[in-house]
């Protein structure tokens, strides 16, 4: 099998293309993604997200040079599965099997699955050896494919909207568990998600993709030096505005402006100044100057 050296990305992506007949889903995409790396892939339903993912898991056809943890999805897949795992928006467990007979199945098919760190996640949740699939929960179904997770020594994990319809409570322990018991520097994650704000304190970088492009791609280390978000009353939006903001909207009779590359200190006379959102953010690169 070939490998990847300490220096080589995990996930290597040049000028991938999709067409579904007429239609273009992702359109000359090329981007990398390194061990360490925490990546948040956001944009609006359609924008090409899920095809992309399913371009890197081998599911379907693309043109283009695609490399994941130095296999070729189209030609490698089975080797390249041994080193990767993925959690979907949807339940992909079968609903009869019991979790106990899940667990001893996966030991038997996966050469990287440790049991005993699977079962000790589970400890800590209210899911039973004995339990069937179909008798658990959308929540709980999500913290055994967790569990499973746990258990594979990959080095890329990719997740596509995997607490989508969960409440609060199991979407913060979801994350919290991959940001302080899975996550090394040796591994990296791709997410998707529309629920943005909840996982930006998790990202070291985000993509926002729109019709098949990639339209913007920065560590977040790097945003609060280049972008400004100034909270002002809306008297003072044609004032701001000479600034030239990326984006502007009012809300309640205040006015938001988003600046790239606008000093903080010329701003601050204005009004409040911090930085924006990744949500805001994608607004501004989407939308770019109006008002919403």
């Amino acid at each position: 099998m070939q490998s990847t050296s300490d220096t080589d990305p995990l996930v290597s992506v040049k000028n991938l293309g999709k067409q579904y007949g007429p239609t273009t889903a992702v359109d000359g995409v090329s981007f990398a993604i390194r061990a360490g790396e925490v990546v948040g892939l956001i944009g609006p339903n359609g924008a090409g997200k899920s095809t992309l993912l399913k371009a890197l898991l081998g599911l379907i056809h693309y043109s283009g040079e695609l490399s994941v943890l130095g296999q070729s999805p189209r030609s490698d897949r089975a080797q390249m599965l041994q080193f990767l795992s993925y959690i979907a928006d949807v339940a992909s467990l079968p609903e009869w099997i019991s979790v106990k007979q899940l667990l001893y199945f996966l030991s038997g098919v996966h050469p990287r699955f440790n049991r005993d760190l699977s079962l000790r996640y589970l400890q800590r949740t209210e899911i039973r050896l004995r339990h069937k699939v179909k008798a658990l929960s959308k929540g709980m179904k999500t913290q055994l494919h967790l569990a499973l997770i746990m258990g594979i020594d990959a080095r890329l994990l990719v997740l596509d909207e995997p607490t989508l319809g969960l409440d609060i409570v199991f979407r913060t322990e979801f994350y919290d568990t991959l940001a302080n018991e899975y996550f090394n520097p040796a591994r990296s994650i791709l997410m998707t998600t529309h629920q943005v704000e909840e996982i930006e304190q998790y990202l070291t970088r985000v993509m926002f993709i729109h019709h098949g492009r990639i339209l913007f791609d920065m560590a977040m280390g790097d945003i609060a030096n280049r972008f400004a978000r100034l909270k002002i009353d809306s008297a003072q939006m044609e004032q701001a505005r000479q600034y030239k903001p990326i984006y502007s909207h009012t809300a309640g009779g205040k006015g938001v402006l988003i600046f790239e590359q606008q000093s903080r200190e010329s701003l601050r006379p204005l009004g409040f100044v911090d930085t924006p959102g990744l949500a805001e953010l994608f607004l501004a690169k989407v939308k770019g100057v109006g008002d919403a």
